[in-house]
């Protein structure tokens, strides 16, 4: 049973440590100021049409 109980938090303690590495080992100066909020980098906040 304690062994059963050991590999589950060793199992919990990688799982954090993924989550920790992917959420803090980004870039040094953060995220980019946002440019507009429509994702394609113009800054004009409006849509636009990919046909």
């Amino acid at each position: 049973m304690g062994l059963i109980l050991l590999e589950a938090l060793l199992a919990l303690t990688v799982l954090v440590l993924i989550v920790w590495w992917t959420m803090f080992a980004g870039r040094k100066g953060g995220e980019p100021p946002d440019s507009g909020g429509d994702g394609d980098g113009d800054g004009d906040g409006a849509p636009t049409d990919h046909r």
